[in-house]
């Protein structure tokens, strides 16, 4: 029995197909199926059987699933604990949804700012996926709703942030200036994504979901601060916090629609390994990110804010400010 196979396996449980378990792991399904088989002799159990498109884990499998998730992420701390030298820098991984990501740069600064020996690593993923980055140690801290389902029970979720999620156009828009915009007219309207496009538990995803809005035409950009330019410079509406347009609605370079339903609420929350199995750095993190300290980092930056202490990887999504100047793809 190898880490690998237990890797595959645990993967395939929890994403519910081989096939998708392979494509987060960047090998092809036969891999995954020879490590699955693997264990199944060594074990004497089926695991999981097929069950339509997906998979349906045996009375087995089900232990197998839970045990092999601590012994991966004991594994995961075990490799942290032979690479955290002294006076060498930490690592800590943050995970946050595409909007948080955008948002927390100053928040990492300020908390950063005490600890001149931590570099951070951002990854953006879909809200629905930061407890599953947490439980297998992908991340140490995550940034956006709190967990639900099967994992929310391991999950320490602490609110700490209600963000006012608005819709914002230029002074131009057909729709400026319009009481009481309904859902109809706004789904006949353009609408200018970032890149969570429609995730419904963070940004215009969540809006859309909340008030039943189906749009007809979006235009996807590389970050939100791209989709906002392009929304003052008259192409369409855009969901955005309210803190962080609030300089450019008060140039009227942007101004809000008055969209029934609007604004609505986004609660963030950090969250962290439960039952003492954070590290340290991220608590440290989830307390500060409660402060007044860091709820006036966040209201007082924008979207893009880019952070100085945060290491970029070639293989994650960060915020940038040149996220401006993106166009639509």
């Amino acid at each position: 029995m190898t880490l690998a196979q237990l890797q595959s396996f645990v993967l395939a449980a929890r994403l519910g197909s081989v096939k998708a378990a392979a494509a987060e792991l960047g090998v092809t399904e036969a891999a995954v199926s020879v490590a699955v088989a693997a264990l199944r002799k060594e074990l004497g159990d089926e695991l999981f059987v097929r069950e339509g498109r997906g998979i349906a884990l045996t009375a087995g499998g089900r232990r197998l699933t839970a045990l092999a998730s601590e012994i991966l992420n004991l594994a995961e701390q075990a490799r942290r604990s032979v690479h955290d030298t002294p006076g060498q820098p930490r690592q800590m991984q943050i995970a946050a949804t595409h909007v948080a990501a955008e948002h927390i740069g100053p928040l990492v600064d300020a908390f950063t700012a005490r600890d001149g020996n931590l570099e951070i690593t951002v990854d953006s993923a879909a809200g629905g996926e930061l407890a599953g980055l947490l439980e297998h140690r992908r991340a140490d801290i995550a940034f956006g709703p709190a967990p639900t389902g099967d994992t929310a029970a391991t999950i320490a979720a602490v609110p700490f942030l209600r963000a006012r999620v608005i819709v914002v156009a230029a002074p131009g828009h057909p729709l400026a200036g319009v009481e009481g915009v309904s859902g109809a007219e706004a789904a006949e309207a353009r609408w200018l994504l970032g890149p969570s496009e429609l995730d419904p538990t963070t940004g215009a995803g969540l809006l859309f979901d909340r008030l039943g809005i189906e749009p007809e035409d979006t235009v996807g950009f590389t970050s939100s601060a791209g989709a906002i330019a392009a929304a003052a410079a008259g192409d369409g509406l855009v969901v955005a916090l309210a803190h962080a347009v609030v300089d450019a609605v008060r140039r009227r370079s942007l101004v809000r629609v008055d969209l029934a339903g609007t604004p609505i609420v986004e609660v963030w929350h950090a969250s962290t390994l439960g039952f003492g199995r954070a590290l340290p750095a991220a608590l440290a993190m989830q307390r500060f990110a409660t402060s007044p300290e860091a709820t006036q980092a966040i209201s007082s930056g924008r979207a893009g804010a880019v952070s100085s202490r945060v290491q970029a990887r070639p293989h994650v999504t960060l915020w940038s400010a040149m996220g401006a100047a993106s166009g639509g793809e």
